[in-house]
């Protein structure tokens, strides 16, 4: 079989695009900081900033294809570590796809919707990039690094994404869940708008990118929505009869990282390719009777 690497298998994201490779892959997964067994898939504990590592990693698997989710994402760490999260969300894809190039193999990257400011949505691939957090800026870096050292990466930006928690990651709708279910009023935004997707839904896109894509690709949702829409959604769905929803804005909430408004992605190009994903509501049905935690 054919080997696939897939870097950040403790993220949530990685740990759901190992669940659907490794039927079609022999699946190698990095981790550093979480350990994890994940049936069927090799793990293999690698500091992906030490470049020596990286090498080892890559000459000890010889993998023919490789998915780098691994990052530090949460936009207020970076904002106020701005060197550490640099090592791992730019330097350490950089030197990723230097090796892939080395390699000639497919690589596809996760980038984010938050390489834009928020002011002209949808975004298509073609639109300017403009952050308005240090997390937004260091994707950027990472896409035009990572594409000047290997012109054929498959540059995904991925959406918000939710689903099931894996062993060492939860998605955000779990603290939402846990609120609604004590009774207690969630607050949730009414002026931030994205393009939500499942964890699912996001790894089969990125499945395709690696074999279809080269540069930049949108793997949005297919709805555009407000975070208070989506809790009422989720109380529908999950039938939270006693849950409280109130909405506020982005203003009253003070954070770290600069937060833009609308991030709604067009991903028409990778609907086009076979990007499938389900309305919210099927996705959100889909996650019901499955454990949450």
């Amino acid at each position: 079989m054919k080997k696939l690497l897939i870097t950040g298998a403790s993220g949530f994201l990685g740990w759901h695009i190992c669940q659907l490779a490794k039927t079609e892959w022999e699946v190698y997964s990095t981790y550093f900081s979480h350990s994890l067994e994940i049936p069927g898939v090799k793990t293999v504990k690698v500091n992906l900033t030490d470049f020596q590592e990286l090498k080892d990693i890559f000459n000890d698997i010889n993998p023919t294809a490789v998915i780098h989710t691994a990052a530090n994402s949460q936009p207020n760490f970076c904002q106020n570590h701005p060197e550490e999260s640099y090592t791992i969300n730019v330097t350490a894809s950089c030197n990723l796809a230097g090796l892939c190039a080395d390699y000639a193999i497919p690589c596809a990257f996760t980038s984010t919707d938050l390489v834009f400011n928020g002011l002209n949505a949808p975004y298509k691939e073609t639109d300017s990039v403009s952050p308005v957090s240090l997390y937004g800026e260091q994707k950027v870096k990472a896409e035009l690094g990572m594409l000047e050292r290997y012109p054929h990466t498959a540059v995904c930006r991925m959406p918000l994404m939710f689903g099931i928690g894996t062993p060492t990651a939860k998605s955000f709708i779990q603290p939402f869940i846990e609120t609604l279910k004590a009774g207690k009023e969630l607050n949730l935004f009414i002026d931030e708008f994205r393009t939500p997707a499942s964890g699912t839904t996001a790894a089969k896109g990125l499945l395709l990118a690696l074999e279809k894509v080269q540069g930049v690709i949108h793997l949005g949702g297919k709805e555009r929505i407000s975070r208070y829409d989506f809790g009422k959604l989720l109380v529908e769905v999950f039938q939270i009869t006693d849950g409280k929803i109130k909405g506020c804005y982005q203003q009253d909430v003070k954070m770290a990282a600069p937060r833009p408004a609308d991030v709604s992605l067009d991903s028409s190009k990778a609907f086009a390719l076979g990007y499938q994903p389900l309305s919210l509501k099927e996705e959100l049905a889909a996650l019901v009777n499955r454990p949450l935690v």
